[in-house]
């Protein structure tokens, strides 16, 4: 899609009235009926006519509490209708807040999204320009908006495709591309390095599948010589078959996604250099497959992880915690940045305590964890805050190594998993871990299937934007 900015609409062109609930007035100056049979309601939608023929889409933005996700209101409508629409459409935006146009143009572009990218026969998508009235100046926020769509688009591509493509060298030629398409560094180290640097928890998750596993490390640097202001570690495990504690069959061909987490930093590292933000920020991802075979690693087994710590293996299903653990030791060793985030699609638990309504949040620091919720909130992909009590590390507790990768109990699992990462973070007065396992995947309006949420991309970018400035 394309954007455009104009200062007055053509009233005898399509155009697209958001209103909120109750707040009728323009609509009505437009349309000459006197019951409208339309009140504004969140999403809700009417088509009218206008005096030449031409569409007219009135476009519910619903309360006040509503506002932050009327994003999600204007790409179901261009979702559920573009198809009808000629090579343009324009939105009557005067009323909206700068904020509310750009929750408006994202939404626009999340609506190109098209889900069956491996279909031998795809649809011919006309090019559509979006057309925005409004005497305030908008350009650049257009301009960003678009950037924002398309990167959570691509990270949606990413999430929502086969294992057999996306093997974790895929991510690391993707990230590759992404890399020189924007102008940021990258490195990926494959197995043999893995070897030679002691990436030994990566390393096993990976050792029974014929993919070999990676670790992909993306540096943009807007002050060089200066100290790393954030660091983001993700988990890409492609495929999770749970290993020899084999996960049940239904529902495991979504297990395709559990490389959210990754999604989210490569999409975060391509969207940073795209708005060419002042920070300096790396970002790792740890990325293997998990599968079953005879050199899987196995319960019972003891593996070495690149802190020189090690563990004892309870489950093998319990394999994002471990990738995650090497990639946290290794910014931390080699970067030392001066915040430190990891995401991870990592446990069922999380859905368990907060369903798919907000992502679990784990940190000892305040006002990370204020920034965070208040970001979260604003663009509707909320997080909250669970406990790091000292209590539940006697649940990580090894007779024959320094801890072991899962408690066995059927309670509590997101916070010791949570647990389990904290003993790889040095102590770092300043991190967080995010299990958005309820949020980055799950069912939609927009897929017969449980399909990708794009969860994450604003979220991370926006609180980098926050220490920015």
């Amino acid at each position: 899609m394309t954007y455009k900015h104009i200062q007055h609409i053509d009233k005898d062109k399509d155009l697209i009235i958001p209103c909120s609930k109750g707040n009728l007035e323009y609509l009505k100056e437009l349309v000459s009926i006197e019951n409208l049979d339309f009140e504004g309601e969140f999403s809700s939608s009417q088509l009218f006519f206008g005096k030449k023929g031409n569409r007219i889409y009135a476009l519910g933005l619903g309360e006040e509490k509503e506002v932050a996700k009327i994003g999600e209101a204007f790409r179901k409508l261009c979702f559920d209708n573009k198809k009808y629409w000629k090579e343009s459409i324009q939105v009557y935006v005067e009323h909206l807040s700068v904020n509310e146009v750009k929750k408006a143009a994202i939404g626009f572009e999340m609506a190109a999204y098209e889900i069956g990218q491996f279909k031998s026969k795809k649809e011919d998508n006309k090019e559509l320009s979006i057309v925005f009235a409004t005497t305030k100046d908008i350009s650049l926020l257009l301009k960003e908006s678009k950037d924002t769509g398309e990167t959570i688009n691509r990270i949606k591509a990413l999430i929502d495709a086969p294992a057999n493509q996306k093997t974790p060298e895929y991510l690391g030629d993707w990230a590759l591309d992404s890399a020189k398409q924007t102008n940021f560094k990258c490195t990926v180290f494959n197995k043999e390095q893995l070897e030679k640097q002691g990436f030994n928890a990566v390393l096993a998750v990976g050792q029974g599948s014929v993919n070999p596993p990676v670790v992909i490390v993306m540096e943009y640097m807007s002050k060089p010589g200066a100290k790393i202001d954030i660091g983001l570690v993700g988990k890409g495990v492609t495929f999770d078959t749970g290993g020899l504690s084999i996960k049940p069959s239904t529902n495991l061909h979504y297990m395709k996604s559990d490389m959210g987490g990754a999604a989210v930093v490569l999409g975060v590292m391509e969207l940073v250099a795209k708005l060419k933000l002042d920070i300096n920020i790396v970002g790792v991802v740890a990325s293997a497959e998990n599968a079953v075979d005879s050199n899987s690693y196995r319960p019972g087994d003891v593996i070495n992880s690149y802190s020189g710590k090690t563990i004892e293996i309870i489950d093998t299903d319990a394999e994002g915690r471990l990738v995650l653990a090497d990639g946290l030791s290794y910014i931390n060793k080699q970067f030392q940045p001066e915040q430190l985030i990891d995401l991870a699609t990592l446990t069922g638990s999380v859905v368990q305590t907060l369903g798919y309504a907000a992502a679990g949040m784990f940190t000892n620091n305040s006002e990370m964890a204020k920034n965070m919720s208040a970001i979260g909130y604003e663009i509707n992909e909320r997080v909250w805050q669970l406990p790091l009590f000292a209590d539940f590390e006697a649940e990580l507790h090894s007779d024959i190594a320094d801890l072991r990768n899962f408690s066995g109990k059927p309670i509590a699992g997101a916070i010791t998993a949570a647990k389990f990462l904290e003993a790889f973070t040095e102590s770092h007065e300043k991190w967080m871990h995010l299990d958005i396992a309820g949020v980055s995947f799950g069912d939609s309006s927009y897929s017969k299937m449980k399909s990708a949420t794009g969860y994450g991309v604003q979220l991370i970018t926006n609180y980098i934007k926050s220490l920015s400035s």
